[in-house]
């Protein structure tokens, strides 16, 4: 705790040191002209970003939530692809491809997340599109294009958002509907084979009651290593997206929007790299290469994301505004997973998930220009997930058949889940103000669950009984908000809050019950409440501007994805991916975001983050081996620091570079806190030139790991069969980019 302390302190003395600073800056000196209220223009001043992180547009600056925020200008410049691109840029932010693949999404925010994709398990941070919830986390490595701006909300968001958005949410939001014809053109080519087109247009009638806007995005690559038993590639990309909107205006108080998005992903999964020797084969050396296998699996990884959502705007009075949202969505994905990488079968693993969602939500925003406004809404949600999981275990030579064991994992997940909320701010004075928010909750979760032994690799013949059986788990939670903010002046707010989330539970769908009875039963919800203590800081003519938040966040009844193992009637081990609640915890922590132009032309940025997690309960067979365990995707310190300077041209065009380092302290990325896995501190370099020829023209020259560092992202250790695993991020990428916009 002395280390939360002296982060608190240095927090302060820096956060008060710029209010004095500020002061004295403003204060009037001997024959000054006599201060206005009026603030000028400068070319200096940074932008205020707009975001609706309370479902009401306000600016960056005047909410007193933990949010960052990237528009379409800074994502461009900054690089960043897709939604794992935001690694590094966000305090607390842990977000990569899970395993094998390209498009299926791994986060954790203030260590909070969830790891396991399969379809009985929800991410605990919240994905939005354009306002709708995407229950899974398969396709949602989004692709960045045609996109207004990006939010990440930090910490339990109970009151507004609801379940599953315990360690925060990220808002992806497209651009809106033009009222004129505009659109563009961008095409990338780079290293290893990189080639992608992103384009998009829009227009609308001459009295702009009929407004449409279509984006499509192709994106494809080599990869970065080789299958060296069939010469294939891993990893090789090969996306396509798309989205179109038609909104139909027919006066200044309501409108209406139809949109449809797309993903076909068929790209080749990701290679894994061998760590040790595996000792059912040990004959084969680990590779040299990171993203080279000897895999014998077929290269298949295909997801098809799809959705639709119809959003009604009705403006029914001065105060009042209402929206209403309805969305349906759907995903599928099959997949080859070859766990030990090697020509054998020791661990060969195909699964196909499926899941649809229908949500409708009904929103009532009250604001009349005087002390009191907010937001009331209700929420429905109606999904299944189901698919099936084979497994093949030891299932070559010199161990088949005698050692040989075939596993299947099928059923499916039904989710039915009502909420009605409220949030509202009361200024209670030009300086003090006072949030309050309240969430309730039903939910129920129906499943199914078939697991069975087969006898051979055609999964057609059953020989056990694993689990077959069909449950219920029913969940009721109140998910409050307190918020309290105090303007020190006009550029200082400073504000405290208390809130709670919940993760909604279930049933683990890789249950044993013949081996490991409570595998079987339901999974309580985990909790999180969370006390935070932030301010939002501008200096300096709004040329320096400092978001800090110091928080203390109480986790209990964690869910966590462990691998089990038990004896077998012939003598040998076997295991089973279990699910359970772990017990109880703690996060302390201490994050800043800053961006400071000192001249014109210059801007510093950066962020970075403290972490102090700590298990304070962890139950294994009666004992507590709290003092034992980590948190997983919880690094201790990490961020990042962006120099970028602009030169403006005589043709009204620039030219802007930027050099960015990123860094992080090192991280545990699955629960058997295996060192072999561990990935140790390491940084990163990236920069980049953007050339503006002229107003439709733009040209961009991006690197990325510029030092071409080895790092890993996730990674397996599975004792049973010997396999210790790892999934590393991107070598060295360079592209150029030629973008064309009218």
């Amino acid at each position: 705790m002395k280390r939360t302390h002296l982060s608190l302190a240095i927090g302060l003395v820096v956060g008060l040191s710029c209010v004095a600073m500020a002061h004295a800056e403003d204060a009037p000196q001997d024959n000054a002209a006599p201060a206005t209220t009026a603030k000028t223009s400068d070319a200096k001043q940074l932008e205020g970003i707009k975001v609706t992180a309370r479902k009401r547009e306000e600016t960056l600056q005047d909410v007193p939530i933990a949010v960052s925020a990237f528009t379409a200008q800074t994502l461009f410049n900054q690089n960043v692809q897709n939604l794992a691109d935001l690694q590094g840029k966000v305090p607390s932010l842990q977000i990569y491809a899970a395993r094998g693949s390209n498009t299926t999404l791994t986060a954790y925010i203030r260590g909070v997340g969830q790891a396991d994709p399969t379809w009985g398990f929800d991410p605990a941070v919240g994905i939005y599109l354009d306002d709708v919830y995407m229950a899974r986390p398969q396709g949602t490595v989004l692709d960045v294009f045609d996109t207004n701006r990006i939010e990440v909300l930090r910490g339990p968001q109970g009151s507004l958002y609801g379940k599953n958005t315990i360690g925060g949410a990220i808002k992806y939001v497209s651009n809106p509907l033009p009222t004129q014809t505009t659109g563009s053109v961008e095409g990338t080519v780079g290293t290893h084979g990189e080639k992608d087109i992103k384009a998009s247009l829009g227009g609308a009638t001459s009295d702009g009651v009929w407004r449409g806007r279509i984006a499509y995005a192709s994106e494809h690559n080599d990869g970065y290593g080789t299958n060296l038993l069939t010469d294939s590639r891993n990893g090789n990309k090969n996306s396509n997206a798309a989205r179109a909107s038609l909104g139909f205006f027919p006066s200044s108080d309501f409108n209406a929007q139809l949109s449809v998005d797309g993903l076909r992903d068929n790209s080749n999964p990701r290679g894994a790299k061998m760590l040790t020797p595996n000792s059912f084969d040990p004959g084969y050396a680990p590779l040299s290469s990171d993203y080279d296998t000897r895999s014998g699996m077929a290269q298949l990884n295909n997801t098809t994301l799809w959705g639709t959502a119809l959003t009604l705007n009705w403006i029914v009075s001065q105060d009042w505004t209402l929206k209403s949202i309805t969305a349906y969505r759907g995903s599928s994905t099959d997949t080859n997973i070859d766990f030990d990488t090697l020509p054998e079968k020791i661990a060969d693993v195909n699964a196909v998930y499926k899941d649809h969602q229908f949500t409708q939500e009904l929103q009532a925003n009250y604001d009349n220009g005087g002390s009191i406004h907010g937001v009331f809404g209700l929420f429905y949600f109606d999904g299944t997930a189901k698919g099936y999981i084979h497994n093949i275990f030891l299932g070559s030579p010199p161990y088949y058949p005698l050692f040989s064991q075939y596993g299947g994992t099928g059923g499916d997940i039904g989710t039915k889940s009502y909420a009605g909320y409220g949030d509202f701010t009361w200024d209670i004075s030009p300086q003090w103000s006072l949030d309050l928010g309240l969430r309730y909750t039903s939910e129920k979760k129906s499943a199914v669950i078939q697991n069975y032994g087969y006898s051979d690799a055609t999964f057609t013949t059953p020989t056990s009984t694993l689990a077959d059986f069909t449950g219920a788990h029913t969940s009721h939670n109140v998910s409050p908000k307190l918020s309290l903010d105090y303007s020190l002046t006009d550029q200082v707010k400073l504000y405290a809050s208390y809130s709670q989330g919940f993760h909604s539970g279930g049933y683990n769908i890789r249950a044993n019950c013949s081996a490991i009875p409570t595998s079987c039963r339901p999974i309580a919800d985990e909790k999180v409440t969370s006390y935070e203590l932030g301010s939002k800081m501008s200096f300096f003519d709004d040329t320096l501007m400092m978001n800090t938040a110091f928080f203390h966040n109480i986790y209990s009844d964690i869910q966590l994805s462990v691998f089990t193992s038990y004896t077998l009637p012939n003598g040998t081990q076997g295991f089973f991916g279990d699910f359970t609640n772990a017990g109880k915890g703690h996060i302390d922590g201490w994050e800043e975001e800053f961006a400071w132009t000192p001249v014109e032309n210059w801007t510093l940025s950066g962020n970075w983050a403290y972490l102090h997690t700590k298990y304070t309960d962890f139950e294994s067979g009666g004992v507590n081996i709290a003092d034992t365990q980590r948190f997983t995707n919880a690094p201790k310190w990490s961020g990042g620091l962006n120099l970028e300077h602009t030169i403006p041209l005589s043709n009204g065009g620039s030219v802007s570079g930027r050099i960015n380092y990123t860094y992080q302290t090192s991280v545990y990325p699955e629960t058997t806190l295996s060192p072999l896995i561990m990935q140790p501190s390491y940084g990163l370099w990236n920069a980049g030139i953007v050339w503006r020829i002229d107003q439709p023209w733009t040209l961009s020259l991006q690197g990325s790991n510029l030092a071409n560092k080895s790092y890993r992202t996730t990674g397996y250790n599975i004792a049973a069969l010997g396999i210790v695993t790892g999934y590393y991020g991107a070598p060295r990428m360079v592209t150029l980019t030629a973008k064309y916009t009218f």
